[in-house]
């Protein structure tokens, strides 16, 4: 997989340099979130098809601009565009997959899923309120840690970011505190902590840096052997991510087509939901009619033969009923 992520990197900075590909291949650019997961796909769709994909993996944030402006053939954001957006710059969008973004923590002794936290304990420790580790808001919800008298590094995105937009909409939904004073979106004011950019580099500053805590696409915890903690849910249960519990968290969310799939999953109501979850999207330009059939053709070749490489990285596949919504959508605009 390391290989893997490295030869699309490669490929990335080669078009960003302008040198430029056959035209067989497309290029996207986005959110990080998903990053992992559209390399795995782009090696097996290359191997089957000879139709290269290179995918800058930039953050929501740019590749809502690289669509906008038509510099790619397809963008990418965890945060959904709002159908009054999708409107006014003439694009289309639908969801790929679910992921589940977690609290990476780096503290001598505590391993994955031994510390439990909830959204009031987050929301104050990225506030900048609960300064150390062994306050006695983490030391209630974990009575049985020796938690230790150290500063909290809090590690946060600088970049436009979906995984922000989904973190911060968890907090701001669930922390009146957070609501009043930081409010969520791609890019926010943060109120405590360094930034790093990419899902990519909070995980690697998350490692480096000790008693720390940021958030992370469950996928980029796991590649980079990072501990994370459990969460308390609004439905006042402690859970683990997993597939099963981010899948429980997207059926809540009203994916409807006719307003281009633009729906919140954060705090979700069912027993064992994740409370971070969220759809990343897929981004053309309407009236890109041609190309956007060779975008359409990957990602439903995704959508048929990519389900076990979304699980093996711990992305929960969309449901046959949500995937079949996206086709219809794609023949409704001439692209299926």
């Amino acid at each position: 997989m390391k290989k893997l992520i490295v030869s699309i990197a490669l490929a990335a900075s080669l078009f960003v340099s302008g040198r430029g590909f056959a035209a067989d291949t497309l290029n996207g650019a986005g959110a990080t979130f998903p990053y992992p997961l559209y390399s795995a796909w782009a090696y097996s769709y290359e191997k089957e098809t000879g139709v290269k994909l290179n995918y800058q993996s930039i953050g929501s944030g740019g590749g809502v601009r690289q669509i906008v402006n038509r510099t790619v053939d397809f963008g990418a954001s965890d945060d959904a565009l709002k159908p009054e957006d999708i409107a006014k710059d003439k694009l289309l969008q639908w969801p790929q997959v679910i992921g589940g973004i977690v609290l990476a923590v780096n503290v001598a002794g505590i391993k994955s899923e031994k510390m439990t936290l909830d959204a009031n304990a987050v929301c104050n420790i990225f506030l900048g309120n609960i300064k150390k580790w062994n306050d006695h808001a983490l030391q209630e919800l974990n009575p049985k840690l020796n938690l230790p008298n150290k500063e909290i590094t809090v590690v946060h995105r600088s970049d436009g970011s979906g995984t922000t937009a989904t973190f911060t909409h968890y907090l701001d939904e669930a922390c009146p505190a957070w609501h009043d004073k930081v409010g969520y979106g791609k890019s926010v004011d943060w109120p405590a902590g360094i930034g790093a950019k990419g899902n990519e580099g909070v995980a690697n500053y998350a490692k480096r840096l000790g008693d720390s805590i940021g958030y992370v696409e469950y996928a980029y915890a796991k590649q980079s052997n990072l501990a994370y903690t459990l969460l308390k849910n609004p439905a006042g249960n402690v859970v683990k991510p997993t597939l099963e519990s981010f899948a429980e968290a997207a059926a809540s969310g009203d994916f409807n087509p006719e307003a281009h799939f633009y729906t919140w999953v954060t705090n979700a109501k069912g027993a064992n939901a994740w409370p971070i979850v969220a759809a990343t999207n897929i981004l053309v330009a309407k009236e890109k009619t041609e190309n956007n059939k060779k975008v359409v053709k990957f990602f439903d070749w995704a959508f048929s033969n990519g389900d076990k490489a979304a699980k093996d990285l711990i992305y929960a596949p969309l449901p046959d009923v949500l995937k079949n919504k996206v086709r219809e959508y794609w023949k409704a605009n001439g692209l299926y």
